[in-house]
């Protein structure tokens, strides 16, 4: 999948999240995030809840729990806060 492709994705993605939000529902992802795929999809600020449990779990293996949900978190909020 080259980089072109998947900016088109996000974009599909975003009209989906904006059509849910116009049917009064709340938007959650996950299933399928992982460290090298979430900061696209946590930036995207009308998204409440991310389900990445699978991915920890599995980096928590090598790296231990501490550091697995550290590393996720602050990919997390540098998608939130811009950077």
């Amino acid at each position: 999948e080259t980089a072109q492709q998947q900016a088109a994705e996000l974009e599909v993605l975003k009209e989906g999240i904006a059509y849910a939000l116009q049917q009064g529902l709340i938007v959650n992802a996950g299933h399928g995030l992982h460290y090298h795929n979430v900061k696209p999809i946590a930036a995207i600020t009308q998204i409440i809840e991310l389900n990445i449990g699978h991915a920890i779990i599995a980096r928590a293996a090598f790296d231990g729990l501490d550091k697995a949900v550290s590393d996720m978190r602050s990919l997390m909020l540098e998608a939130r806060s811009g950077h």
